[in-house]
């Protein structure tokens, strides 16, 4: 960037480009890419040999729909944005108005700092504060990293540093894609039991069976679907469970979680910013409101850490 004669005349200095989501930290192995950004530790591109494999956005955005970002101390809704501790009402910030629910954490707005970096890892950390609605002070790090098989692998920690037993959620919000595939020609596939059954403010009521246009274990053709689900009673093989976009020319590309998320939600939308249709599938340790219905909450005792794994691979 030059500099005005005005500028050089109050001693200002030219800057390095800057970035809505601030910082980006680029990782380089073989013939993938991966882009993190120092705002809500996201990740905003992983690629293969050239094939975008994640949604992405301008320099000059923050990420629309909420991709790639990391989701702590809550993933997806709180409903009223209220929950209760020790029969004490807490109340955190309305942050899906239309919605009035608390949603994607206490985070979503906050950059991180860089804890270490390499060529093939960055590992970035910010910290939650005793605050309303969420009176704990707890540390979430978040680490990236190109494996020997060139597939992507995140680690979510989560570090108690309050005198206080506290609750959470993980999770990550990553929208995937095949290049330049037509997302209608995709094809989807969830091996799941159960959904979640919602009202119109996506907060779970009740369960049932993964049926009808909520059945994935074969495929979905992505065309056809225009869902909002969380799904749980997943396939694990190995300790892993892989959630899979397929080309008709046979390419794919998965999102594998770790046992320790034993939920997933799957969002297909048609008004992702020019997409056609987009498919976030996201990794969760515990589904909307949990801090209220207990499924899949977690509590840190002082001191205590909790790390969930996900990745990104793909097959080209």
């Amino acid at each position: 960037m030059s500099v005005s004669p005005s500028s050089a005349e109050n001693g200002l200095q030219s800057e390095p480009r800057r970035f809505a989501t601030g910082r980006q930290f680029e990782l380089r192995r073989g013939d993938a890419l991966a882009v993190v950004t120092e705002l809500a530790a996201g990740l905003r591109l992983y690629s293969r040999g050239g094939v975008q494999l994640t949604e992405s956005y301008g320099d000059d955005e923050i990420s629309p729909g909420a991709t790639g970002i990391t989701l702590a101390p809550w993933a997806n809704r709180v409903e009223d944005g209220t929950w209760y501790l020790d029969g004490k009402k807490q109340q955190l910030d309305i942050t899906e108005v239309s919605r009035n629910n608390a949603s994607h954490g206490l985070l979503r707005n906050t950059a991180y700092t860089l804890v270490d970096e390499s060529e093939f890892s960055v590992t970035l950390e910010a910290t939650v504060f005793p605050q309303h609605g969420y009176p704990f002070l707890v540390r979430h790090r978040v680490r990236y990293e190109l494996d020997d098989s060139l597939d992507l692998r995140v680690w979510q920690t989560l570090v108690n540093d309050s005198q206080g037993t506290a609750p959470f959620v993980l999770g990550a919000h990553p929208y995937l894609r095949l290049g330049d595939v037509a997302p209608e020609d995709l094809v989807l596939t969830v091996r799941a039991a159960t959904r979640l059954v919602a009202d119109e403010r996506l907060i779970p009521r009740s369960t049932a069976a993964a049926d009808g246009e909520y059945d994935l274990s074969a495929g979905g053709a992505v065309g056809r679907l225009v869902i909002d689900v969380a799904l749980t009673d997943l396939t694990y093989d190995a300790g892993t469970a892989r959630h899979t976009l397929t080309a008709p020319d046979g390419r794919s590309v998965s999102l594998e979680q770790d046992e320790s998320c034993q939920y997933v939600h799957v969002f297909v939308t048609d008004t992702f910013p020019g997409r056609s249709k987009a498919v976030a599938i996201e990794p969760m340790t515990g589904p909307a409101n949990a801090f209220n219905s207990g499924d899949g909450l977690r509590w840190l005792e002082p001191g205590e850490a909790f790390t969930m794994t996900w990745g990104i691979a793909a097959s080209l």
